[in-house]
């Protein structure tokens, strides 16, 4: 009887290492920390280095300013207004397009992506082409001693329009993969639709939502450009944070300037931590839910 080949025993493509050599993985590391040093934490530091210059007394002077506490209601105005109408708006949209068909759907959807795309600045120009004094509505407006442009209303415009696809994009891909089996389940049973909404809907999508709140909440109280063009720059009136800072640079108050970025740099701040002890306290009922269902 002949002898049988000797045959060499591979390790099979799929069952070979994967793990990358130790110097690749420190150098990867490295180029992270340092991009997020470099763009993220320097800029920071160096702001409230540069805001706590002549003391915490310069600092807190800056607060006392009639303008910056302008500003500073006005910018929290505005996002008070906004995230909540932007709120509304996103699950309204986002349940429209995950649960039903309509002609138009498409549409919608690009007309949602919009302010993505449109500079801040033409959304800006568009309102004042609406409800300016010579635009579209300016004479009717002005007729009835209504104000929109270099006022407040025109301000919470603004900044509605380039915060609106925040709440509505973080939902439509969740409502999408969750389906809508559970809502249609509920009304067998004997559930009305607002039952089904607060019941079934709003808790199957309620960290989404949170995050969609939080981001659209931090760009309604960064947002500059859009603002800039319907504020007027009234000091006093319809300046917003961002805009406060840039006035106050451009006549070389460098340290009352700092000292307002801060404070915005600081309102960022909360969200970021608000929005990581979400995903956190989500990660942790996923995994109470993985283990129930196993």
């Amino acid at each position: 009887m002949a002898a049988l080949p000797h045959i060499t025993k591979e390790t099979p493509p799929n069952r070979r290492s994967t793990g990358d050599p130790i110097l690749t993985k420190t150098i990867l590391i490295l180029i992270a920390v340092g991009f997020l040093f470099l763009f993220l934490l320097l800029p920071l530091i160096s702001v409230f280095a540069n805001a706590l210059s002549k003391g915490f007394g310069v600092y807190f002077e800056t607060f006392k300013d009639r303008a910056t506490i302008s500003s500073i209601w006005l910018t929290l105005l505005a996002a008070a207004i906004s995230v909540p109408l932007n709120l509304v708006f996103g699950i309204a949209a986002s349940w429209a397009i995950a649960k039903f068909e309509f002609m138009g759907k498409n549409l919608l959807i690009t007309l949602i992506d919009l302010p993505f795309s449109v500079s801040p600045v033409i959304s800006g120009l568009i309102y004042v082409l609406i409800f300016g004094r010579q635009g579209w509505f300016g004479p009717w407006l002005e007729a009835h001693h209504l104000k929109i442009i270099f006022a407040v209303p025109g301000i919470v415009l603004a900044t509605i329009f380039v915060t609106f696809p925040f709440v509505a994009r973080e939902l439509i891909p969740l409502m999408q993969s969750q389906g809508k089996e559970d809502e249609e389940a509920a009304i067998v049973l004997g559930a009305s639709g607002w039952q089904t909404f607060w019941r079934v809907t709003i808790p199957n999508i309620k960290w989404g939502l949170l995050y969609g709140v939080i981001l659209c909440n931090a760009r309604a109280m960064g947002e500059f450009g859009a603002v800039s063009v319907v504020s007027g720059h009234i000091r006093g009136y319809t300046n917003t944070m961002p805009l406060q800072i840039e006035i106050l640079y451009s006549e070389y108050k460098f340290e009352a300037a700092f000292a307002v970025a801060s404070l915005l740099a600081l309102l960022a701040l909360v969200t970021l931590v608000v929005k990581t002890l979400a995903e956190r306290r989500n990660a942790i009922t996923l995994k109470a839910q993985s283990m129930l269902e196993a």
